[in-house]
């Protein structure tokens, strides 16, 4: 039985209205030209914006060496840092959610934007452990937001057909703002010594403030957005968020948390414990160089542009089983394979490629799952929890890899993360070509 008969509720666009799923258009890069001024101003908008939140959210990682050098911090609580930055940023994609359908889309992504630069350049004036914890706790707030507001924008803005490429190359800003991370801190530490290094790194952090003007000039709510507000005026209701765990959406609510939990599940478990398998176990050298970092980050941004294409080539579903199951092989190649350095680098790029690409999709999935009322409340829940839960993965596996090996724990709970991927995926609902639901 297809989609549209067992999920009434998701109305596919008709080719009429320019929406089909299924006649052309699917080129990687010709959607762009068929996008309106405002279209565009979003979708630059949203792109520079997760870009710029990507950077200031990676600076931790290049610094944190130094830190332990001058601070004496341990490993613990560098961790904590991390950890922290993860759960305080689940809950600001939920709050980010529920502001999105009260304030709307475009406000909300101006307020994320300035909270998370603030609050990274807080982060340069830490003089203690503390300081520089809560900073980067309050920090996370904004980190987590950016993405939920700027993905249900840009859900709503763009046509059906090409709604999974768009959102899947906002996405892929993420890459752009990890490389700008990694260039400016090796030029700001080729200048200053480390000490004074990584403050001039977090007050770098204050760099996408400014660029809330032009959102606020020029990128417009989005149409159906508006609609169902100017909607729920006239008729005098009000929407709560708690509509998503209702009887007509637990359902869907439940399994695209799942999916969530999946993918960043099993992204966190590889990228937080594979370079210190790689290390410590394999002894590789090239772990941790500039060269190793950049195959990553060229894989990363590949595997979000192919993502996003495929999402809407062949749907949403068999882009993230694909993604999924490609991950799982790399993570068992990885820790089940004798390697040396040069084949180490070579299979970086697919290691970014798959376990960065499968979250091209996820923005446009999640604006299809649920109707605009509640659509920043369903996406902001359902990421951010499975953000959540997948943060905790690091620790499991440090605690279950006391009684195994590492590189089969790192194998099992990625390869249960990405099952978990699959399982969700089959049983929801095909939305590609969708119409958004009112």
């Amino acid at each position: 039985m297809n989609s549209e008969a067992r999920y009434p509720e998701i109305e596919h666009a008709d080719d009429a209205g320019g929406n089909a799923a299924g006649h052309g258009g699917h080129a990687l890069f010709a959607w762009y030209g068929h996008l309106r001024a405002n279209e565009r101003r979003a979708f630059w908008s949203c792109k520079a914006g997760y870009a710029l939140d990507a950077m200031d959210t990676q600076f931790l990682s290049f610094v944190i060496p130094t830190l332990i050098a001058t601070w004496g911090l341990t490993s613990g609580q560098a961790g904590l840092i991390g950890t922290v930055t993860l759960l305080m940023s689940a809950l600001g994609g939920w709050i980010a959610g529920i502001l999105s359908d009260r304030i709307g889309r475009v406000r909300t992504l101006q307020i994320t934007i300035v909270w998370f630069a603030l609050f990274t350049l807080a982060c340069a004036f830490a003089q203690n452990f503390t300081q520089l914890l809560v900073a980067r706790g309050l920090m996370g707030l904004g980190f987590g937001g950016e993405w939920t507001a700027g993905a249900v924008l840009m859900g709503e803005v763009i046509r059906a057909r090409d709604r999974g490429k768009a959102v899947g190359m906002v996405q892929a800003g993420w890459a752009i703002g990890w490389a700008v991370s990694a260039g400016l801190y090796t030029l700001v530490f080729s200048l200053l010594p480390a000490e004074t290094a990584w403050r001039a790194l977090f007050a770098l952090g204050i760099a996408p403030a400014p660029f809330v003007i032009f959102i606020r000039r020029l990128v417009e709510e989005p149409e159906v957005h508006r609609l169902a507000k100017a909607q729920e005026r006239e008729t005098n209701t009000a929407h709560s968020f708690m509509e998503i765990f209702g009887a007509d959406m637990w359902f869907t609510t439940l399994r695209t948390a799942l999916l969530a939990t999946g993918a960043q599940g099993g992204y966190y478990a590889i990228t937080t414990w594979l370079p210190t398998y790689l290390k410590t176990e394999q002894h590789l050298s090239v772990i941790g160089t500039g060269g190793y970092l950049a195959v990553i980050i060229a894989g990363s941004y590949a595997g979000y542009l192919c993502g996003a294409w495929l999402s809407d080539r062949a749907g949403r579903k068999l882009a993230f089983i694909t993604y999924a199951l490609a991950s799982m092989i790399i993570a068992i190649a990885y820790t089940h394979l004798s390697l040396d350095n040069t084949l180490l680098l070579i299979l970086g790029f697919p290691l970014g490629f798959f376990a960065s690409g499968i979250f091209s999709g996820m923005g446009a999935f999640m604006s299809e799952l649920f109707p605009t009322r509640v659509r920043g409340s369903g996406q902001g829940f359902c990421y951010n929890f499975g953000r959540a839960v997948g943060a905790a993965f690091p620790f499991l596996i440090g605690y279950v890899a006391q009684k195994m090996a590492l590189g089969a724990a790192i194998g099992t709970f990625a390869a249960c993360a990405y099952g978990v991927v699959i399982l969700a995926a089959l049983t929801l609902p095909e939305t590609r070509g969708a119409q958004l639901k009112h």
